[in-house]
């Protein structure tokens, strides 16, 4: 689409609010997008004509596509409403939530035709302010575009009376309504193609949603269906929430840079960015111990400084969001002397993960129910839905969706709805882990640092008079005993990271083991869990949303050492799946998460095999 300048009613801000008051009248949920960004200005009427209407929508999402918004928000009231969680604009989507998540603003940095092949949504009303390309074969691509974004009933709105192309408008199902602006409704006189969905059966959306596991990727669930108006129940194993590989007492989170940016530096970038955030109101509003005033993540070569710098200058990534220091610079910000070049990330820190755990559950309020003390020891499929099952084959709760967010006890649950050919849904591994913990009087002339250092190994600011530093990495281990011998290796790292040899007696150190489960990529497993059985019998599988899915199971697992940065953004992502919210990543990246990937690999193995 070509933009022009136009000046016609929708243009108007007051416009605009009445027009959104009268088509979102009574719905539980409203998705807008509009192509202009304005500083923030067109978002905020939207914003005030919400929540001055009676007769609003539950759930607001507004959806904002425009080159300019690494510009900046310089709308005054909402400047003063966000405050200090205006994110750094780097190539992802955003996402802000107003009045406990009711309101939700997806930012997303691109060029126009970029963004509606990357978004995930049902979009209720595209607010335009350009007209569509003029040339026939352009505009009817165009509108093929919108087309995969709508629903039956779907409103266009054009700023610009002049320049529209009707037949491109036409022939893919829009008809043109009698308006003082230019408006056109989807109503095809066809049944639309649709692409496969990567969303299960839905479910009533006044039915709550069973989440197994209660730790950080639980309780986050928890807080991510509430913002999309959807209760939950929590069943944990233990007698308290986070009392497994969240029972740390500290744990870090932060961003990646890595020159190539693939799926895992991009995933990450946009998590660290969520998590945040979440720290942020975990610190202020729960009082959890932690920090979020930045990171430091050594490197290992010491004449990295200006490659560094070249990958961040050819990656477009805000200082706001990382930076390339050298050795004294590094130095300077954690208050040691090191001698290696450094990323710093702003927004980095530590969090108690318990804590934030606590403050996920806090902030779902009255939607979450936590019950402690529940093993779920079977899932079964009865009429009215999924049966959550003890040891002794009682029923504990049926729903028609359930969450898996119980890390590598997933695979034991799914086993029953697995083939006999490839009984684990996932290829997830267990990595024991174990830090150690020195009273600061046994430091000796070890000083911590004012903010986290990672590299090799990590170590930490003082924590409840301790210094925290490790941790160990080792598969398949299922030893549960704190090992000298781990803290040894713990020491050595240490040592590495402050450049310092140290000598202390292992037998006075303390410590914590604890099971994290990865994946074979690196990536979590977020959103419907697929039919495992019947992707064995298709010939043709190229891309995740073309796996079948198990009716009403989804899954929030697979985060291994990196729980804390995940959590919110898979949360939210798990949550989208369920309800049908607007995705808040880009579809190719939404590909190197969903639940259904490894099918997909398998498939392509097999038919290589075929040939």
């Amino acid at each position: 689409m070509t933009r022009v300048a136009a000046d016609e009613p929708t243009d108007s801000l007051d416009a605009l609010g009445a027009a959104l008051a009268a088509a979102w009248r009574g719905r539980p949920r409203f998705v807008m997008l509009d192509d202009r960004f304005d500083g923030g200005a067109r978002f905020l009427r939207c914003l005030q004509a919400w929540r001055a209407d009676p007769h609003r929508c539950a759930q607001l999402h507004v959806i904002t596509v425009s080159t300019d918004i690494p510009d900046g928000c310089t709308a005054a009231e909402l400047v003063a409403e966000i405050g200090d969680t205006w994110p750094p604009i780097t190539p992802n989507l955003h996402r802000l939530a107003f009045d406990g998540g009711q309101v939700q603003w997806l930012l997303v940095p691109m060029a126009w035709r970029a963004a509606l092949r990357e978004l995930t949504a049902v979009v209720d009303v595209f607010a335009l302010g350009q007209p569509l390309e003029r040339d026939a074969n352009a505009s009817r691509h165009a509108a093929k575009a919108l087309v995969r974004l709508a629903r039956v009933g779907s409103q266009v709105w054009l700023g610009a009376a002049s320049g529209t192309d009707a037949d491109a408008m036409r022939s893919t199902g829009f008809t043109q309504e009698a308006s003082a602006f230019e408006r056109w409704r989807y109503a095809p006189t066809f049944v639309p193609r649709r692409g496969p969905s990567r969303r299960s059966t839905c479910s009533p959306e006044s039915a709550p949603v069973l989440v197994i596991g209660a730790g950080v990727a639980g309780c986050a669930v928890a807080w991510a269906l509430a913002e999309q108006g959807r209760d939950s129940v929590l069943f944990e194993r233990h007698g308290a929430l986070a009392m497994e590989a969240s029972g740390n007492p500290a744990g870090l989170f932060h961003g990646i840079v890595n020159p190539q940016d693939g799926a895992h530096a991009r995933f990450n970038r946009a998590a660290a960015l969520e998590a945040q955030r979440a720290v942020a109101i975990a610190l202020a509003r729960h009082g959890t111990p932690g920090s979020a005033q930045g990171l430091l993540r050594l490197e290992n070569d010491d004449d990295a400084l200006p490659s560094m710098q070249e990958t961040l200058r050819r990656l477009a990534l805000p200082p706001a969001y990382v930076q390339a220091l050298s050795a004294s610079e590094a130095s300077d910000h954690v208050g040691l002397t090191l001698h290696r070049p450094a990323w710093w990330y702003p927004g980095g820190g530590w969090v108690q993960p318990a804590g934030l755990a606590r403050s996920f559950i806090e902030r779902a309020g009255r939607r979450a129910a936590l019950r402690t003390g529940c093993a779920v020891e079977a899932l079964t499929r009865e009429p009215e839905g999924w049966a959550l099952r003890d040891a002794a084959g009682h029923c504990l709760a049926t729903s028609e969706t359930v969450v898996l967010a119980n890390a590598g006890d997933a695979l034991r649950l799914l086993r029953p709805w697995m083939p006999a050919a490839a009984p684990d849904a996932w290829p997830l591994q267990s990595l024991r882990g174990q830090i150690s913990l020195a009273r600061l009087s046994e430091l000796g002339t070890l000083q911590l640092p004012r903010v986290p250092i990672t590299g090799s190994g990590y170590l930490l600011p003082p924590v409840e008079g301790f210094a925290l530093f490790g941790a160990t990495s080792q598969p398949g281990d299922a030893d549960p005993a704190v090992r000298d011998s781990d803290h040894q290796h713990n020491l050595e790292q240490l040592s590495r990271l402050t450049g310092k040899t140290l000598e202390m007696d292992t037998t006075r150190l303390t410590g914590r083991t604890g099971w994290r489960w990865v994946t074979d990529d690196r990536l979590p497993v977020l959103g419907a869990v697929p039919d495992r059985a019947q992707a064995l019998g298709m010939v043709r599988l190229e891309q995740p949303a073309q796996v079948p899915r198990l009716p009403g199971l989804y899954a929030c697992t697979g985060f291994g050492s990196r729980g804390i940065t995940w959590a919110a953004l898979a949360a939210q992502i798990t949550a989208s799946s369920i309800t049908g919210a607007p995705m808040p990543i880009e579809a190719h990246l939404l590909d190197s998460v969903d639940a259904a990937r490894f099918a997909v690999r398998e498939a392509t193995q097999r038919a290589r095999h075929a040939d």
